[in-house]
């Protein structure tokens, strides 16, 4: 997927947090948003999601040469961030049956299969609810990357995993990068040192 970002801003009550972002992401190519706390990185993530609307400019979304609606973008995504929710009173089995009911998993992974790439198959019946933090971030992970969207955008995607699910992230991305466009919002580089672009948000 392809998306133009054109002249794009972001004001909350009276202060700007950027302005005037010009941007080409070309198809299948990687991008780091990078930036100090407070520069915007997560905003202009949730735009590009067409989760919030930016306060001036526009963006283009264009998928197999078809330009692509924003309202109908969420069709062709896959987005993992730290505050995401999880329905904690499923059991990991049930959340990624549920997720994968109405997502196409990549490569026609079956859930199964998802769990043990997870490493989770001691756990698949238990709540997420019971789950520590880095186990939930890796089942955000999972939701994300092994959903079949040609646009994958990732926020601080390695918070709360520790050097193995750090290892695993990275794997991960290697292997099923499956020619999307991959967006990530980070300042660690163990997070986007597969990206082939940055843009720095000063």
């Amino acid at each position: 997927m392809k998306i133009c970002l054109n002249n794009i801003s972001k004001r909350y009550q009276q202060n700007w947090i950027f302005k005037d972002l010009t941007l080409d992401i070309q198809s299948g190519s990687s991008l780091a948003i990078l930036g100090n706390n407070g520069s915007g990185k997560s905003s202009l993530l949730r735009i590009i999601a067409a989760m919030q609307t930016a306060t001036k400019g526009s963006l283009t979304y264009t998928h197999h040469q078809q330009n692509i609606d924003p309202n109908a973008l969420y069709k062709l995504l896959s987005y993992a961030a730290v505050g995401m929710q999880l329905i904690e009173e499923f059991t990991l089995s049930e959340l990624l049956n549920f997720h994968f009911s109405f997502k196409k998993s990549i490569d026609q992974l079956s859930v199964e299969e998802i769990i043990s790439i997870l490493d989770m198959k001691n756990v698949q019946s238990k709540l997420v609810g019971d789950f520590s933090s880095g186990m939930k971030q890796r089942v955000k992970l999972a939701q994300a990357i092994f959903t079949d969207a040609p646009l994958l955008l990732l926020d601080e995607p390695c918070s709360n995993l520790d050097k193995h699910g750090i290892a695993q992230y990275q794997k991960w991305i290697t292997t099923y990068q499956n020619n999307r466009t991959i967006i990530v919002a980070s300042n660690d580089s163990n997070e986007y040192s597969f990206c082939d672009q940055q843009f720095l948000l000063a």
